[in-house]
C-alpha cells in the first residue's frame, strides 16, 4: 500500500513540476510581490518538483528526494499564504480552495516524511 502512495506522490510532483514549465502563469500569479524574478522562481521550483518527483522512484535517492520535497514545501508556503490573502481581498468565490491548501501543505510535508 505504501508503494502505491509513493507512486502517486511521485506522479503528482512530476506532473506539477512539468506544469511549471508548460503553463507558468498561474504559478507566477501566486509568487509574493516581495520575491524578485517570479518567473525564474516558478521555473526553479518546478525544476525541483520534477527532480524530486523522479528521485522518489529510486530507492537510492528516495530519502534525499523526500527531504528535498519537505524543504520545497516549506519554501513555497509563503506563496500559498499570499494566494489565500489575495483571494480573500478579491472576495473570490473560489477562495476556499486557497484556504484548504494551507493545512494541506502540512499533510504533504508529512506524506513526504514517510519516505525519509
Amino acid at each position: 500500500m505504501q508503494d502505491i502512495g509513493l507512486y502517486i506522490m511521485a506522479g503528482i510532483y512530476i506532473i506539477a513540476g512539468l506544469l511549471h514549465f508548460i503553463a507558468p502563469k498561474p504559478y507566477i500569479k501566486i509568487v509574493p510581490r516581495s520575491i524578485p524574478y517570479p518567473k525564474m522562481m516558478v521555473y526553479i521550483s518546478g525544476f525541483f518538483e520534477l527532480l524530486f518527483g523522479i528521485a522518489l522512484l529510486f530507492e537510492s535517492t528516495r530519502s534525499f528526494a523526500a527531504i528535498g520535497l519537505i524543504l520545497l514545501l516549506i519554501a513555497v508556503f509563503p506563496a500559498n499564504i499570499y494566494m489565500a490573502k489575495r483571494m480573500y481581498q478579491k472576495q473570490s468565490k473560489n477562495a476556499w480552495i486557497s484556504y484548504v491548501r494551507l493545512p494541506l501543505q502540512f499533510a504533504l510535508i508529512y506524506w513526504a516524511y514517510l519516505y525519509v
